[in-house]
């Protein structure tokens, strides 16, 4: 098991050297200048030629990228150009916040669509089956943003029971908890349905083999069979989907915190754009892909528990 998962994380050296390559070249054909952003609207030209120089943006694209690199190594991920602020400490409260609503999202979004596409295959061909696939269909068609629109009019606007903006404190907290109600509601229906059709497709492959055939004929009781020797075997490509998934919450996480006022990386990612603060925007997008990349390991090390055979390819 060490050497499966030494594997996996040597295989993601170069996957995070390739997201610094491509974020630090996108971000640098932005027609903005961080020396100007830094300097103020009021600054000469020669204040400007002088904070280039100090933040080596004079140098090459090349020397500044190995300097960045460099510089990451080390820890040091830069200072905000906009608030002066360290970009690790600005990460560091924002990550925070972004997984809170991503485990809180998880926590209920995962067992539920489980649940659901289990329920419609065992029920293959009846009412529930169809109701269940509809609500999956629909739940995979509705775009994140109106889903939160949608919430945010009803429970927040309407009804009036639950906050809707910013963020009540930790999660543990009965305001933190309250305040991410509907933000985890927003990104779990989105995960719902993909990970409910592809739970129906596996389990109905599982439910006809042959070794359930032979459960049946020795007796066992139905419940046993979908939930001892059925579902485990049906979990590997719910466990990739689920992987991938999260990872997709994270990009859907954008949105969601940015219709929530949700003080996470996605929302300081867009802030950090809109404002020409490269340093931030770098160093969300640099956040923002390790967790996608610790996710990927995560369903690796995953499938090795579910399928010890995977160890000795």
């Amino acid at each position: 098991m060490l050497r499966y998962t030494a594997q996996r994380l040597l295989l993601a050296i170069p996957v995070v050297f390739g997201v610094l390559l491509i974020g630090f070249t996108l971000l640098n054909l932005v027609p903005s200048d961080p020396a100007t952003v830094r300097a103020g609207p009021t600054a000469t030209g020669a204040v400007i030629a002088q904070i280039r120089s100090e933040m080596g943006l004079d140098r090459p694209l090349w020397e500044q990228f190995l300097l960045y690199v460099g510089s990451i190594l080390q820890g040091d991920l830069g200072t905000s150009l906009v608030n002066n602020m360290s970009v690790a400490e600005e990460l560091s409260r924002s990550f925070t916040a972004t997984l809170e609503l991503i485990v809180l999202c998880l926590v209920w979004a995962v067992p539920l669509a489980i649940l659901l596409g289990v329920a419609a295959a065992v029920s293959r061909g009846g009412f529930l089956d169809r109701l269940i696939i509809s609500g999956a269909v629909a739940g995979i068609s509705l775009p994140v943003f109106l889903i939160g629109m949608i919430l945010l009019w009803i429970f927040g606007f309407q009804l009036q029971w639950l906050p809707f903006t910013g963020r009540g404190g930790p999660l543990w907290t009965l305001d933190g908890f309250r305040h991410a109600v509907l933000p985890s509601l927003c990104l779990g229906l989105i995960f719902v349905g993909p990970v409910a059709r592809i739970t129906r497709t596996s389990m109905l492959e599982v439910l006809g083999a042959d070794h359930i055939r032979t459960a049946r004929a020795k007796g066992l009781e139905e419940r046993l069979i979908v939930g001892r020797h059925a579902l485990r075997n049906a979990m590997i490509p719910v466990t990739t989907l689920i992987g991938l998934q999260i990872g997709y919450l994270m990009g859907g996480a954008i949105v969601t915190e940015t219709i929530f006022s949700w003080p996470g990386v996605g929302r300081l990612a867009v802030g950090a754009i809109v404002a020409n603060d490269l340093p931030v925007a770098q160093g969300a997008i640099i956040a923002l892909a390790l967790g996608f990349i610790a996710i990927n390991i995560i369903v690796d090390l995953l499938y090795a528990v579910l399928d010890p055979r995977i160890q000795a390819r």
